[in-house]
């Protein structure tokens, strides 16, 4: 009697643990996740260099479920007139796509844009004279884009 009991209890037993199995194992993304991806869309400068730490080591945030893809700056140059533009827009497309995906876009985009133009100027401040001026002038041209048409 023991043994016809056992065998279905012990069967169920199994088919409930495989069942709840693939669920345990499909890890979801940490609690933490939308304070990261806030923390490195900010428009300070420590925002942009943990932002720059993490992306220099993706793996470690795996478990995040981040989109790192990126065209940079899209169909406008990289590095116009030599100004190094490229990182800040990786930085934009980072925070459009993941806040794209988290359906909270239009809650932060004015914050991305506005975090791409800290960036750019953060550039431009590496230079001086009309160098400086020429640099501001396009880090402007480059927020009017994304501001008007990002």
């Amino acid at each position: 009697m023991r043994r016809r009991i056992a065998a279905p209890l012990a069967t169920t037993a199994l088919a409930l643990c495989a069942a709840l199995l693939p669920a345990a194992s499909a890890s979801a993304a940490p609690a933490d996740k939308s304070q990261v991806l806030s923390s490195w869309t900010q428009t300070g400068a420590s925002s942009y260099n943990a932002f720059t730490a993490a992306r220099a080591s993706q793996a470690a945030w795996g478990s995040y479920g981040f989109d790192w893809s990126t065209d940079y700056c899209t169909t406008s140059p990289d590095n116009p007139f030599g100004f190094p533009f490229k990182d800040a827009c990786a930085r934009h497309d980072f925070g459009y796509r993941n806040y794209t995906a988290a359906g909270a876009f239009d809650a932060n985009k004015s914050r991305l844009d506005d975090a791409l133009y800290a960036d750019l100027k953060r550039v431009c401040a590496t230079y001086s004279g009309l160098k400086k001026t020429s640099c501001d002038g396009t880090a402007w041209t480059y927020y009017q884009a994304v501001d008007k048409l990002g």
